[in-house]
């Protein structure tokens, strides 16, 4: 970073001595560096983030350098922060990478992934996406590249991308077997919220979108606290019972962003006992006697052809259940609560006042 930018160290008539000079030099060469940052979860940043914008007469972490002028120095406009290249980042499978500039040609084959590609403003450089991924609409006008578990290999090669982006439904076997074909693939597993914003942020650092990974994540951040402070209130005794099909005959347990989306809204997931994914077994779920029935929204069955809500309704002895009795199963977006992108926390909204709407407006 040039400390002497638009600085008149030396002014007219003026008669500093070389001792002088020299210390002011030093001083200002020593001056702080940028504050590390906390690494994600699900791969992480090597080196710290470095970015430029520092406001004159301050140091990139918004100290002060004790720097003074008898000149008042002009207003500087703001710069937008900067990735300072090479940058060095660890993805999911623990292999490190080096990036010497913001990758132009890249492609995504997870929905969840590219739509945060697409929050971050990178639409202009993605070249290639999953058959599945279809959010937002310009998703759907990209070449495409196969499946999310096992893209086209073909098609990867002859895309010549700098990176391919790959998303929690991709094994580490198969990012290796791609590897093997020399296609750069980077691979994130977000499980959280708190995994999600730390992908954004970092894939705001790999892509040069500092700015727009924030001003992301911040809005992420608001609905969450949305949440968080309408339902703070509730005693254990007013928390409901919460059943989430988010499929025919599955439901999901600890340690899955859906469990999350349950008990972030102040709900009781009936499978909170379990871990990961757990086929429905009907008499549990009968006993449990959940107070609301959390269901995707136009997710149709493909055996029975009915939506979720109708067979649900139709399950004998499910009657007696109080969310069906009481008219409590809400249907939600599905693409909301089943990809752990930047749509994930307005999922967190939709679930909060479908349990609570006297709460969560």
């Amino acid at each position: 970073m040039n400390l002497f930018k638009n600085k008149k160290f030396i002014h007219r008539n003026s008669r500093l001595s070389l001792a002088c000079l020299l210390g002011l030099m030093f001083m200002l060469l020593v001056a702080g560096c940028g504050n590390a940052a906390v690494a994600p979860s699900k791969g992480e940043l090597v080196d710290p983030p470095k970015a430029g914008g520092a406001k004159e007469g301050q140091s990139a972490n918004g100290q002060t350098n004790g720097q003074t002028s008898s000149v008042a120095a002009p207003q500087a406009t703001p710069q937008a922060k900067a990735t300072v290249y090479p940058l060095k980042v660890k993805d999911a499978t623990g292999k490190e990478f080096i990036f010497d500039k913001a990758p132009s040609r890249i492609i995504s084959v997870s929905p969840s992934e590219t739509e945060m590609l697409f929050a971050l403003e990178l639409g202009d450089r993605i070249v290639g996406v999953s058959d599945f991924c279809d959010y937002p609409a310009e998703a759907l006008k990209k070449p495409k590249m196969g499946s999310i578990v096992k893209p086209n290999e073909e098609s990867l090669l002859a895309a010549n991308a700098d990176v391919v982006v790959a998303g929690i439904s991709m094994k580490t076997p198969a990012v290796e077997q791609l590897r093997s074909l020399k296609v750069n693939v980077f691979k994130v597993e977000p499980k959280t919220i708190d995994d999600v914003l730390a992908s954004l942020l970092m894939f705001g650092q790999i892509f040069d979108k500092q700015e727009q990974a924030e001003k992301v994540v911040a809005e992420m951040k608001a609905d969450r606290q949305k949440v968080a402070d309408a339902v703070k209130g509730l005693l254990p005794e007013q928390k409901k019972r919460v059943l989430l099909e988010f499929s025919p005959g599955w439901s999901v347990g600890k340690g899955e962003f859906m469990d999350e989306l349950i008990t972030s809204a102040g709900g009781i997931n009936i499978y909170g006992d379990s871990t990961s994914y757990s086929q429905l077994n009907e008499e549990m779920v009968i006993a449990a006697n959940p107070q609301v029935i959390i269901y995707p929204n136009n997710l149709i069955d493909d055996k029975s052809k009915k939506t979720i809500d109708q067979i649900i309704k139709e399950r004998s002895g499910w009657g007696a259940i109080d969310a069906v009795k009481n008219n409590r199963v809400v249907g939600v977006n599905n693409d909301w609560i089943s990809r752990p992108g930047p749509r994930m926390t307005k999922g967190l909204v939709d679930i909060a006042k479908g349990i609570y709407p006297e709460l969560v407006k």
